[in-house]
């Protein structure tokens, strides 16, 4: 199994505040990992020491050779008045190709909006056009930060629906935060509870059921788990069967 990414002992600090507290975290090939956390638990400031936009006080941060990486931000903000078709918005700020971009679309589940302007889509189609903006280069890690908010619960679960065939088509990772408990953790291999530090990881019914991630959250979210279900099998470039149980909108 290949290590794309390893935190080894990490220590951020925004002046004095303490960040980040010695994190140990490695993301694999083909998996999706989830992080959740309260408001302020480091989540986002974790993704931004990923891409190398923080500087760790101490620890290391190791990134396989060569690591591509496609980001889908929080939120993006355009100019309404601003003229831009979604073809012209792949193209910045590095001019791609038209091949390119249309593989990126159909990717994003979005093949027909190429000539739309940007102003006139809908806040899904903007998260999807976003996302193949993330495919463009054929990451082997996808970080979403926060991709649905605004989202309503239907858009948020095909959005991380989506992504599933993403990761089964590229054989990429995934690594996402979202305060979508039951939408995100349902659809990850793996989920890493953060406060400033790991207080649990595991398989989303594991960590649903430790006791640092109810103290967090509250007991009641591990019934969030049960809103939507659907079953299927897969096989990873490692060679391995993984049988997935994602719970979906009785």
């Amino acid at each position: 199994m290949t290590v794309l990414v390893d935190f080894k002992n990490v220590n951020l600090r925004h002046g004095a505040q303490h960040v980040l507290d010695d994190v140990n975290i490695n993301i694999v090939a083909g998996e999706i990992v989830t992080i959740v956390g309260p408001n302020g638990s480091g989540k986002s400031s974790l993704l931004r020491a990923l891409i190398g936009a923080l500087t760790p006080a101490s620890g290391r941060i190791e990134r396989a050779e060569g690591l591509r990486i496609g980001y889908v931000p929080q939120k993006l903000h355009i100019d309404p008045t601003l003229p831009m078709t979604v073809r012209r918005f792949l193209s910045m700020p590095r001019k791609i190709t038209d091949k390119v971009a249309t593989e990126a679309l159909i990717q994003a589940g979005v093949p027909d909006l190429a000539s739309r302007q940007m102003s006139t889509l809908s806040g899904g189609q903007f998260q999807r056009v976003l996302l193949a903006r993330a495919l463009l280069h054929k990451p082997q890690l996808l970080l979403l930060d926060e991709a649905t908010q605004g989202l309503d619960q239907p858009g948020s679960a095909a959005f991380y629906r989506h992504i599933e065939k993403v990761r089964d088509e590229l054989d990429c990772a995934v690594l996402m935060i979202s305060h979508e408990l039951h939408v995100v953790m349902s659809a990850s291999d793996r989920v890493i509870c953060l406060n400033g530090h790991v207080c649990c990881e595991g398989k989303p019914d594991v960590v649903a059921s430790a006791p640092e991630y109810r103290a967090l959250f509250g007991s009641g979210t591990r019934g969030a788990l049960a809103l939507y279900r659907h079953d299927h099998d897969h096989a990873h470039g490692d060679g391995c069967n993984h049988d997935h149980s994602h719970e979906a909108a009785e």
